[in-house]
């Protein structure tokens, strides 16, 4: 009965006990706590450090993104220039250079072969071509156009500005082949049987291409300049609308390397192209002007803004795709060093074409219609009069063929340094050399051995052009006395440098994906 009388005692007291903290509980949890909590309350950041790391690491990303992006844009801009420069100053003079061949050519004809070079026939049939567009693109009334422009409504002007925008990019994607097409077909071998159309079809399609580009970037200067000229500006606005319009379609999709680098060169073209039709705009409103300057500060405002649009979307775009994507900043050092490496593959003796196709190739950017349009507007702006005016106009040929030469130097060295940066050389070495394979007639001897009956062919070429100091340590010449052995496989598969020879393998491999794109088209944003 005691140990009965205990035992009840004792969950009685328990029972007691529970109630008691289950009281205090209850008291516990009220309003004054909760805020106590939550003012007290601690975390540690620590113990998440990879994550917390990744997203600092993307902040910095975003952060490079517009210096990175604008030494790209910058770098693409002055290749436009290049190429877009040569179509007044170089082909000019290579043609002039020509004409005592021309003269002569049925005289070589009856003694041996050809002297014209299939580089030189292509010279030729760009300097017609412009020359034809030029003549047909004068009969085309410029202020007819503007007003039949300027008398449709504004929405009526957005959607022909977007049909011009997608034309352009359709035009551009199909003129370099139809380019190409013709200037094989001109330099093509005359032994091998030809199984196409001939010559004069390829020249008349090549030459209804360019004029019809021509008009088409014609339009699109018109309505902009209706837009820079409109009282309310609705029209210039709606038009900057558009480009922001482009981060909605591009953003949000999924973009490997190679794709970005056509969006890339996509937008360097663009923004190239939206710099020469500001320019023909200028021109055309300061010649209505009578070429006041005082008018020029008013068409200042519109320029910077629709600039700033065009950068302030760039960098945007670009920032929000490498962040989707997990792509970094240095992507764009590569992409500069394959413009690069496309630049030094181009002056070389055994370049397949010429600077400008491989531009065209790379960005979708064809300098033909653009300087069929500029040498239009320029005729129809300036009239020469007097020995004065002739005299202007040599000054300003020489200039720009001071700006060409200036540009061109300061571009192959540039090319060089970031050649040199992105560990290109090899590949430089390997290009010349898959390019001009040489055939060695004698035995490759040392310096000091006596000669042998036959000469012995570099397997490098030389440059077309005198180059800086720079693209000759590109390539350091190899001795043809030392054989060059290669690594046995025990010294690199095998040891504690198997995982960094891998990791620079695989380095060298996403690089040589870059130098693989042979032809991008205008459309950047689609999706292999």
């Amino acid at each position: 009965m005691g140990s009965r009388s205990r035992l009840a005692e004792t969950v009685g007291s328990c029972g007691a006990s529970a109630a008691k903290r289950e009281k205090r509980t209850l008291a516990d949890v009220s309003i004054l706590h909760f805020v106590s909590a939550e003012l007290t309350r601690g975390y540690f950041l620590q113990h998440n450090e990879a994550k917390f790391m990744e997203r600092r690491q993307r902040v910095y990303t975003c952060m490079r993104i517009p210096r990175e992006l604008e030494k790209l844009m910058v770098f693409g801009f002055f290749l436009c220039l290049d190429a877009f420069l040569y179509m007044f100053t170089l082909l000019p003079l290579r043609v002039l250079l020509l004409l005592p061949r021309l003269l002569l050519l049925p005289c070589f004809k009856l003694r041996g072969p050809c002297i014209v070079q299939p580089s030189q026939v292509c010279d030729i049939l760009k300097a017609f071509i412009m020359v034809i567009c030029c003549c047909l693109l004068h009969y085309v009334d410029y202020s007819m156009m503007y007003h039949m422009i300027r008398g449709q409504s504004v929405i009526k002007l957005y959607v022909i500005y977007n049909m011009m925008e997608v034309a352009d990019r359709l035009f551009s994607s199909v003129g370099q082949d139809i380019l190409d097409a013709l200037y094989w077909t001109a330099a093509e071998p005359k032994e091998r049987k030809r199984a196409h159309i001939g010559l004069i079809p390829h020249f008349v399609i090549a030459v209804l291409y360019v004029f019809l580009h021509a008009v088409l970037i014609m339009i699109q200067a018109t309505t902009l300049n209706v837009a820079f000229n409109s009282h309310n500006k609705s029209l210039l606005t709606i038009m900057m609308s558009n480009n922001f319009v482009e981060i909605k379609g591009s953003v949000f999709k999924k973009f490997e390397k190679n794709n970005l680098f056509r969006m890339s060169n996509s937008d360097i073209k663009e923004r190239f192209t939206n710099y020469i039709l500001v320019l023909i705009v200028c021109l055309r409103n300061m010649e209505q002007f009578s070429w006041n300057p005082d008018h020029l500060w008013v068409l200042l405002p519109d320029v910077c803004m629709v600039i700033a649009s065009e950068v302030a979307v760039d960098v945007v775009k670009h920032a929000f795709i490498t962040k989707f994507n997990d792509l970094t900043a240095d992507v764009y050092s590569e992409y500069r060093a394959r413009l690069a490496f496309d630049l030094v593959s181009s002056r070389q003796k055994t370049a397949y074409t010429d600077y400008s196709d491989s531009v065209a190739r790379r960005m979708g950017f064809i300098p033909l219609p653009l300087a069929v349009l500029l040498i239009r507007v320029v005729l129809s702006c300036w009239k020469a009069e007097g020995t004065l005016s002739y005299l202007c106009l040599i000054l300003f040929f020489m200039g720009m063929m001071s700006l060409k030469v200036l540009n061109s130097i300061i571009l192959v060295g540039k090319s060089c340094i970031y050649i040199k940066e992105a560990n290109m050389e090899d590949r430089l070495t390997r290009h010349r050399s898959a390019s001009a394979p040489r055939r060695v007639t004698g035995r490759p001897k040392c310096p000091g051995s006596p000669p042998t009956a036959g000469p012995v062919d570099s397997p490098i070429s030389t440059p077309i052009i005198l180059q800086p100091a720079e693209l000759g340590s590109l390539t350091p010449k190899p001795s043809i006395c030392t054989p060059v052995q290669p690594p046995p496989v025990s010294d690199w598969a095998e040891g504690p440098s198997a995982t960094q020879n891998a990791s620079e393998a695989k380095r060298k491999t996403r690089k040589e994906d870059l130098l693989d794109i042979d032809r991008f088209t205008i459309c950047g944003n689609r999706i292999d």
